[in-house]
């Protein structure tokens, strides 16, 4: 268990950051660095908490970064420009704080003394448009030069060859974890679970780019920080990478649409658009090595989870903002750039 110790999270306002430091506040004092364009603490923390400090910055800033690093015992490194629109709206600034960033991240925890672990959070998407059964030693592949989709991916990589570098090379006690699917109550942004949540409790449409056959593992969110937590504690992950996900959750998007609707008793209509972008044609993980080295295992099914997080979605309705622009019309991404969503 930690306890007392100083966790220091990059992109700590974010969905998963958020819930990560719910589970470790009370036993730790948690520093939180992040420019917080998208702020799910607030409705967390919407008072602040004793044990935590907020600090707005850039991990482009490698000087502050260093700066507010100070005496940090754990770092978790999870800023990142990530979705789809903010990836083909900006890929250069995509590439340059997802590798940049983290090379800066890595630099300034190498300088502290007595680090105990740096967690860095990569993606599945390093695996490809096609992705069935793949572990950790599995070939990382990724689409044709220029398709923004995976600028995000090549950047991700990159910061996961960095991690092990510095691990191999200066013995910075570093882990990687590589989330697939992730969803859950507070959810905000980007993610199908939650956008067609909101969209079957009102019974709107729900839009789905392509044909629907795309095929995913979903993870409910405590299930993900389970695996976060053991990253952070247990001896044999140093040096290591982890898939964290559910491999029992598959289903194709249209199939997922259809159960989120029969679930939640939803009238929505299921429209089928043009994609945005290249796509995922399949991502399914084998999780194998973190169940045998660190022991962990989802627990919460795909239809406990939906019926968990339409919950929370049905009770917090009023006070959501918007829904992000990638799910608007097409013509819309071309009209110019997105709009922020602060939440």
């Amino acid at each position: 268990m930690l306890k007392q110790k100083n966790i220091f999270i990059t992109g700590g306002g974010g969905f998963i950051g958020t819930v990560l430091i719910e589970s470790l506040v009370e036993d730790n004092h948690i520093t939180v660095y992040d420019n917080f364009t998208r702020n799910a603490l607030f409705r967390v923390f919407p008072q602040g908490h004793r044990h935590l400090t907020l600090i707005q910055g850039d991990v482009l800033d490698a000087a502050a970064l260093e700066r507010a690093m100070t005496g940090a015992d754990l770092v978790v490194h999870a800023a990142a420009v990530a979705g789809i629109s903010a990836t083909v709206v900006s890929p250069v600034n995509t590439m340059r704080v997802n590798m940049m960033g983290t090379a800066n991240v890595l630099e300034a925890a190498l300088k502290l003394d007595g680090l105990e672990r740096f967690l860095d959070f990569s993606t599945s998407e390093v695996f490809g448009s096609r992705a069935y059964n793949v572990d950790e030693n599995s070939r990382s592949v990724t689409g044709v030069t220029g398709e923004a989709r995976w600028s995000y991916a090549v950047s991700k990589l990159a910061g996961e060859h960095l991690t092990a570098a510095y691990h191999r090379q200066y013995g910075l006690p570093t882990v990687t974890v590589r989330p697939f699917n992730i969803y859950g109550p507070g959810q905000l942004g980007e993610g199908a679970i939650h956008i067609f949540i909101r969209k079957a409790l009102k019974n709107e449409d729900i839009q789905i780019f392509g044909d629907g056959s795309q095929i995913r593992a979903w993870c409910y969110v405590d299930d993900m920080v389970a695996g976060l937590r053991l990253a952070l504690e247990h001896p044999r992950a140093v040096g290591e990478s982890f898939n964290i996900g559910n491999a029992r959750a598959v289903t194709t998007i249209y199939g997922l649409a259809q159960t989120v609707c029969r679930i939640l008793g939803s009238h929505s209509k299921i429209v089928f658009c043009e994609p945005l972008s290249a796509d995922i044609e399949l991502r399914v993980p084998n999780l194998g090595k973190a169940k045998d080295i660190l022991g962990h295992q989802a627990k919460v099914d795909l239809e406990e989870g939906v019926l968990r997080t339409a919950a929370w979605y049905e009770e917090n309705y009023d006070s959501l903002p918007e829904l992000p622009a990638m799910f608007m019309p097409p013509e819309f991404l071309a009209a110019g750039p997105l709009p922020v969503n602060v939440s």
